[in-house]
């Protein structure tokens, strides 16, 4: 299981439309919201991927992408997508090699058989590609709007440190300031 202050496994995965997903890629330019869940079309599945795509649009004026993934084919969730006008960028790790990295992809003793499944969980990663928040076993109601908070203070904390740090500031203030 991962935690806050651990690097984020990166991955190449494959959305609903063929296109390939590169964390690399995503990390310097936002942060990212990385949600697993079981099913495309389940019903605490639906609920969340329709909660998160009605904020999409906060999300992104706080520079973040939204992303989910499930073990579904990306026809399924292009699909899934289409059915519920979802938003969010859905990601198909057939193979669940993405899902075993994040400790998502679990046996348990579900009536005395082991069996493989998907455990609902959500990371915040941030540009350096750090996980700055990871939670197993997400409630999928509320869920999408708790994520937008954490990430809400994430950004906030970054613009006060950016200012701390003197980026963000006018060169010329800062030449005045430093009695230059």
């Amino acid at each position: 299981m991962l935690s806050a202050g651990q690097p984020a496994p990166l991955f190449e995965l494959p959305d609903a439309d063929l296109e390939l997903f590169d964390l690399r890629e995503q990390m310097g330019r936002h942060l990212t919201v990385l949600y697993f869940y079981a099913k495309d079309d389940a019903p605490g599945c639906t609920t969340q991927a329709i909660e998160f795509s009605d904020l999409d649009a906060d999300f992104r004026r706080i520079d973040c992408a939204v992303v989910g993934v499930s073990r579904d084919e990306c026809f399924t969730h292009a699909d899934f997508r289409d059915k519920h006008g979802l938003a969010v960028r859905l990601l198909s790790d057939i193979d669940g090699e993405v899902s075993r990295r994040y400790g998502v992809w679990r046996e348990r003793d579900i009536d005395g058989v082991m069996r493989s499944c998907m455990t609902r969980s959500t990371f915040i990663i941030d540009r350096k590609g750090v996980v700055r928040y990871a939670q197993y076993g997400v409630n999928p109601r509320g869920h999408a709007g708790e994520v937008l908070e954490h990430v809400r203070a994430l950004h906030t904390k970054g613009i006060r440190n950016a200012h701390q740090q003197g980026l963000g500031r006018h060169p010329q203030i800062q030449r005045d300031r430093s009695g230059r």
